[in-house]
């Protein structure tokens, strides 16, 4: 992790922050439009992508073209919707030195580093240079054919998917770790993951979550027929590779879901680390722990935390466990506390369902 020089303090002139905004929503392109006109008024520079520039109408930014030079000479990239918007804005500082700074304004928002409220003060952390940079581990994908040659890369800050083209067929793949074969099976795909994307595509298919400043590469095979199909946590100067046999299904590549490669009869995919990281900026002290309560809602409380009067009563139930009414044995007092002509009577279930009202 990295801090910004502190010589941008000295004026702002010269200073560039673009902007990338899920402008399908009026609420995102208000929100978008203050925080624009605060950065100006600031002395700082801003920016906006041709394709969004009719809907945020922001006076004296400058509208770049959404390639590969929209954030070169920029130094912050402030990103304003969900972890899709976010994806889209890593595309465009990926050969950069501009940071990525994203508002949530999605349902998840993992990748972001504020909510909605506290833009204020991310606004200040800009204005005042008051934030960090980490670095995250990127990867880089070289597809190849039959005879081992390249015919086509991408890379991915999250995930990268081999996929089967056709739905109806399994697709039979080959794992070797490092030029070594380790096992092969067949699956609805191949998951190759960095620890920022252990928490996207990799988790629902069942990967572990990793923290970011963790360096590893990840693979997470998906719906696997196979006994020895578990996530595998590797080096992170590993290299991972994903074969297709020639009389299997047709294969492709899905990087962070945004990007695709085909990839060749008998060819093959080859994950190893990127040569460049992805740099996040961040303003406020909260840890990954921390994101993972907030976003996932964990419970922190421990169970032995919670008063109770039995045994029994720290079970939080509406009158349903498996479906049916908390009684004990006998029929007496139930599991809540009140004697049994106070409860609802319990019905009878059939066929394993629940209660109407339930």
């Amino acid at each position: 992790m990295s801090n910004p020089s502190t010589e941008r303090r000295d004026g702002q002139e010269g200073r560039r922050v673009l902007l990338t905004v899920h402008t399908g929503r009026r609420d995102i392109v208000d929100l978008a439009r203050t925080s624009a006109t605060r950065l100006l008024q600031g002395g700082i520079g801003v920016r906006v992508l041709d394709d969004e520039a009719e809907e945020l109408d922001i006076p004296g930014a400058e509208v770049v073209p959404p390639d590969a030079s929209a954030a070169h000479g920029a130094e912050i990239v402030m990103v304003f919707g969900g972890d899709g918007t976010f994806l889209r804005a890593a595309e465009l500082a990926r050969y950069t030195d501009a940071a990525l700074m994203g508002v949530n304004l999605g349902r998840v928002g993992f990748l972001a580093e504020t909510e909605p409220e506290a833009v204020e003060e991310t606004l200040i952390a800009i204005e005042e240079c008051e934030y960090s940079v980490e670095e995250r581990l990127a990867i880089r994908v070289d597809v190849l054919d039959s005879a081992g040659t390249v015919v086509g890369g991408t890379w991915a800050l999250n995930e990268v998917s081999v996929e089967k083209a056709e739905r109806s067929r399994v697709l039979d793949v080959v794992i070797a770790i490092d030029g070594r074969p380790l096992t092969s099976f067949g699956c609805d795909g191949v998951l190759c993951a960095t620890p920022t994307g252990s928490t996207a595509y990799a988790f629902s298919a069942g990967g572990p979550v990793v923290w970011p400043d963790v360096e590893a590469l990840l693979l997470v095979p998906t719906n696997a027929h196979a006994l020895f199909a578990r996530p595998l946590v590797t080096s992170p100067n590993s290299v991972l590779t994903v074969a297709v046999p020639a009389d299997g299904n047709k294969a492709r590549v899905s990087a962070d879901g945004r990007r695709m490669v085909d990839i060749p009869d008998g060819g093959r995919v080859d994950v190893r680390r990127a040569n460049r990281p992805v740099r996040i900026a961040r303003v406020h002290a909260a840890t990954f722990g921390d994101r993972l309560v907030a976003k996932f809602g964990l419970p922190v409380r421990g169970f032995r935390d919670a008063r109770h009067a039995g045994p029994g009563h720290e079970l939080f139930t509406s009158r349903n466990v498996l479906a049916r009414d908390v009684v004990t044995a006998d029929g007496g007092d139930v599991a809540d506390g009140r004697s049994a002509d106070q409860q609802t009577p319990v019905r009878e279930v059939r066929g394993g369902g629940t209660n109407g009202d339930d």
